[in-house]
């Protein structure tokens, strides 16, 4: 039977979840319209009992599915990496990845940053932590905007936060006043609103997650004492 409608998310997460197990069936809407559209079928095993199974329509479209993820994902690693190279440049620290410690209200909830970057200076004042969360697709930015636990961590890490938009996902004032807005153009990322400046110390927990984990790769060490005794070699 071919397809009959759009498949949603809820779909495709569940044809992976059956793609992955014994097929065992859960009689609920979900199912019924993945019956109908043609993605899984019912098989009678021998012993009298029936199971699912993804057809080939339903195989094609996990694989559609899992190419427009992987290409979202790579425009997202690749702005990401585009940001943490200009903060490099200007001279400070980046990390990707890390998982930090952020007290919301009376809770402590862990945050994920895109990005998390400091000076380049062993003055703890002047460190000036920023947060920067980026986003290729307008879903993807306005789910997060609803999340507001996850922007107050957010605002909790680092004396500033920014979201880094592509150009064209959404208009910056889409974005709360209390985070700044970069907007991703081809070339070059222009600062669409600058975000409000906060004095912000590191707690140490902070100080061990940043000790634990890698930052973005940028001069050596060797190279910058170069140019404390003139020309570097």
């Amino acid at each position: 039977m071919a397809p009959q409608t759009a498949p949603s998310a809820a779909h495709c997460r569940r044809l992976r979840e059956v793609w992955r197990s014994a097929g065992w069936p859960c009689h609920d809407a979900i199912e019924i319209e993945l019956l109908a559209g043609g993605w899984l079928e019912r098989v009678r095993q021998p012993g009298g009992h029936e199971t699912l199974r993804v057809t080939d329509a339903g195989v094609a479209l996990l694989a559609d599915t899992l190419a427009r993820h992987r290409a979202r994902r790579d425009a997202h690693e690749a702005l990401v990496e585009r940001v943490a190279r200009e903060m490099v440049r200007g001279g400070r620290l980046a990390w990707r990845g890390l998982a930090l410690r952020a007290k919301v209200g009376e809770a402590w909830t862990v945050a994920m940053p895109d990005l998390f970057s400091i000076r380049n200076t062993t003055v703890e004042h002047y460190l000036e932590p920023v947060v920067h969360e980026i986003k290729v697709q307008r879903s993807d930015l306005l789910a997060d905007l609803k999340r507001e636990a996850k922007r107050a961590a957010y605002l909790q890490l680092g004396g500033e936060c920014w979201y880094v938009i592509r150009a064209g996902i959404a208009e910056p004032d889409e974005v709360p006043p209390e985070c700044g807005v970069l907007v991703a153009g081809d070339t070059r990322l222009e600062v669409a609103r600058p975000a409000p400046r906060r004095a912000q110390s590191l707690p140490f927990g902070t100080w061990m997650a940043l000790a634990r984990a890698t930052p973005v790769e940028g001069w050596r060490d060797d190279e910058a004492q170069g140019w404390l005794g003139g020309e570097p070699t």
